[in-house]
């Protein structure tokens, strides 16, 4: 949720919110909004969408619904909810707000719940 570089909600290069190469909102390969194999978007193994281990919708260690240390849903450092400056958690996914905007989107409301909930927790208003 960093504003700054390379933080998750940055629109600069490398920032979550940059549509360009890289950046969480761009479309293209390696994106968070791509489709294809490594996507945000992509709902086999590694993708974003995958909920398997390493995917953004597994709940267990290092998944991108995963609560404790280093998951996407953590607030410590090196978790996806940190705020702090030196944020080492990089996801594949795009920014939480326009990912659980996706989920819903898929029906997947169950995992767009526990994502907002983890959100506000830590002051994020919807």
């Amino acid at each position: 949720m960093y504003t700054g570089p390379g933080g998750g909600m940055y629109t600069g290069p490398g920032g979550g919110m940059y549509t360009g190469p890289g950046g969480g909102m761009y479309t293209g390969p390696g994106g968070g909004m791509y489709t294809g194999p490594g996507g945000g978007m992509y709902s086999g193994p590694g993708g974003g969408l995958y909920s398997g281990p390493g995917g953004g919708l597994y709940s267990g260690p290092g998944g991108g619904l995963y609560s404790g240390p280093g998951g996407g849903l953590y607030s410590g450092p090196g978790g996806g909810l940190y705020s702090g400056p030196s944020n080492a958690y990089r996801a594949i996914t795009p920014p939480w707000p326009v990912f659980i905007k996706e989920l819903e989107r898929r029906n997947l409301h169950q995992q767009a719940n526990t994502a907002r909930k983890a959100l506000e927790k830590v002051g994020y208003k919807f």
